[in-house]
């Protein structure tokens, strides 16, 4: 009863009149604990709101759930809350998953993200598989149920990191990308009619199947379906829209430096002379295809699509796909990192790079410098900075180090004090003095 009440008293701090309202930003969505050392070491205990978006899940109303859903995103998402998933790592995979089977699209989309970076913060550890275990079913009939967006997206993402970082072996990242697969290219018996999925389903799929394509050796699809698939994105070459465009574009571009089209089609060949060379021969016609479509795309001019930064993006992509498809030369991508300097230069990396930026957002940096999960990922090591002053954001620093702050008034306040004690006994030690004499 005590515990109820509790949790009642913790979700109304998030709920507000507006429904709608922006949930609270990273500066107060904290529950680590910060030393800062002066002549004191005085710790400042943060505003535990992770705890009550935790209780305020248990919530009857939507909303409120929906916004403790967003300020964990947003927890999770700006720092790695390591100490809080130790202590809560059951509870909040539970109430999630049962986010993700009673809730609205809102609250399933929020759920989804919240579980992938729930399995990024955890890593490749022992518990990492409970995740894929509890999750792999919800999501599979939250797909089938729904055809909204905003769900399919969300839940789709969060498959790829889930069985990416929690999957044990090709069988479990098969089946995940199987289930993808069925929203694009479904299975249907007589007299049903599919629902055709929009541009951003299409999209996403592309985009997680080639995010999981990365960790394979090599999808152990028959030859038929090798060639469903790679029919199947070059035919997304020729969408309006430029996003459809890039991720196939992608995935291609993976699948060749793969070699999984000449690998399908000499297994088609050793299996029947006959059939062999009519797959052979529709291989290398296929790759004809996908060629010419690439120059195409290289050297558009306008009028598919309408945002000229997609264009932009596009043009750059599919020249790099033709340098690769023409010279074999990979793209090479650096940028900064805090102080340190990152590189790919495979398509197997830039994947997994570009969907993992997309996925963490504004968080990716944050991530890439303190999550040893993507070091693995990347044999990426960043320099450990030293002390607490390097674990503080700006706006710590400014909360913390500024001379008016609470910090720096109380030490001032302390030393004042230690100041005027220690002038009472000096007052007192010469007094004495002065007497003896």
């Amino acid at each position: 009863m005590g515990k109820r009440s509790n949790r009642k008293k913790n979700a109304s701090m998030l709920e507000s009149d507006d429904d709608d309202s922006s949930v609270s930003s990273s500066s107060t969505v904290r529950s680590d604990l910060i030393s800062v050392t002066g002549n004191d070491e005085v710790e400042i205990e943060k505003d535990n709101l992770l705890d009550q978006a935790l209780d305020a899940l248990y919530e009857k109303r939507s909303t409120t759930r929906e916004r403790a859903l967003a300020s964990i995103v947003e927890a999770f998402n700006t720092n790695l809350q390591h100490e809080f998933v130790e202590k809560k790592f059951a509870t909040l995979l539970h109430q999630c998953v049962s986010c993700i089977k009673k809730g609205s699209s809102k609250e399933i989309a929020l759920a989804s993200h919240a579980i992938g970076l729930l399995a990024l913060t955890v890593g490749f550890k022992d518990n990492a598989h409970e995740i894929f275990d509890e999750l792999i079913a919800p999501i599979s009939q939250s797909l089938k149920s729904g055809s909204d967006s905003l769900r399919r997206v969300a839940l789709v993402e969060c498959l790829a990191i889930v069985t990416f970082i929690c999957g044990n072996g090709p069988e479990e990242t098969e089946q995940s990308m199987l289930i993808m697969w069925q929203l694009v290219r479904p299975k249907l018996g007589p007299n049903v009619v599919g629902v055709k999925p929009s541009s951003p389903v299409i999209t996403a799929v592309a985009s997680a199947w080639a995010f999981l394509l990365t960790s394979m050796d090599g999808w152990t699809l028959n030859p038929k379906d090798w060639q469903e698939c790679i029919s199947y994105f070059s035919s997304l070459l020729d969408k309006e829209d430029r996003t459809v465009r890039i991720a196939a574009g992608e995935a291609l571009a993976l699948i060749f430096e793969m070699g999984c089209l000449e690998k399908f089609a000499a297994e088609a060949f050793e299996s029947s002379a006959q059939d062999g060379n009519k797959s052979y021969a529709h291989v290398q016609g296929l790759k004809r295809k996908i060629l010419d479509q690439v120059k195409d795309l290289a050297a558009e001019a306008g009028g598919k699509g309408s945002a000229k930064k997609d264009l932009n993006s596009q043009r750059n992509l599919f020249r790099d796909i033709l340098d690769y498809l023409e010279g074999g030369d990979s793209p090479e991508v650096s940028m900064k990192i805090g102080g340190d300097s990152f590189q790919t230069s495979t398509w197997h990396q830039l994947v997994q790079l570009n969907f993992l930026k997309h996925f963490l957002g504004g968080g990716f940096v944050k991530h890439m410098q303190d999550n040893e999960c993507l070091h693995e990922v990347f044999g990426f090591a960043p320099k450990r900075k030293q002390g607490a002053e390097a674990q503080m954001s700006s706006g710590d620093k400014r909360m913390f180090r500024s001379p008016n702050s609470f910090l720096n008034k109380a030490r001032t306040q302390y030393m004042n004090k230690q100041r005027m004690l220690s002038e009472g006994r000096n007052a007192g030690h010469y007094s004495l003095d002065a007497a003896d004499e």
